[in-house]
């Protein structure tokens, strides 16, 4: 019976080759409906996770993805919807992008805007995967959010800035980040 190797986890090698230049640039610095989301990653004690990965997905201002699965068509402007951003040495990470519109859901219902996150970092064996919804939107009928405990809803909302959105996320422990099982 042949041996099995161990499990890896996916970091700290993200910095080889999964960066990209205007990776954090879901939409250029020109654009007019543009907000910055920032926050930080940080492990079980609060500490900073200088060595992770967030990566975003979204639909455009008018719910609709990129992506020739969407059942309403890829959207014509061209809106790539992903962003791709490293933490720094302090666990920050930026994305530039747009508000994301409302989508359908399950059984005719409306998911809030939201942005779909994976992150990936040293001592995960696989990716998380969790959303941010923005304070500032009425997410009272997303049947997602609605699926969280209430006491837990608020690690899934980013809270409004003078610079757009702050959005941190706790890998463990007190105040731990919902993530879902997908």
């Amino acid at each position: 019976m042949p041996e099995t190797t161990p499990s890896q986890t996916v970091g700290p090698y993200l910095s080889i080759g999964l960066p990209w230049p205007d990776g954090p640039d879901v939409v250029p610095a020109d654009e007019p409906a543009a907000i910055r989301i920032r926050g930080r990653v940080l492990d079980g004690a609060g500490d900073p996770v200088p060595d992770a990965m967030i990566e975003t997905w979204q639909a455009d201002a008018d719910g609709r993805f990129d992506h020739p699965d969407d059942p309403r068509g890829a959207v014509a402007s061209g809106f790539r919807g992903f962003g791709r951003c490293p933490t720094d040495p302090g666990g920050d990470y930026e994305i530039r992008t747009i508000m994301p519109g409302s989508l359908p859901g399950p059984a005719g219902s409306t998911q809030a805007p939201h942005i779909d996150v994976s992150v990936l970092a040293r001592g995960l064996l696989h990716r998380v995967v969790t959303r941010i919804y923005f304070e500032d939107n009425d997410n009272s009928q997303d049947p997602v959010l609605a699926s969280v405990p209430e006491t837990r809803r608020g690690t899934l909302i980013a809270t409004k800035t003078d610079e757009g959105y702050r959005f941190d996320v706790r890998l463990q422990g007190e105040g731990e980040t919902v993530f879902f099982d997908v």
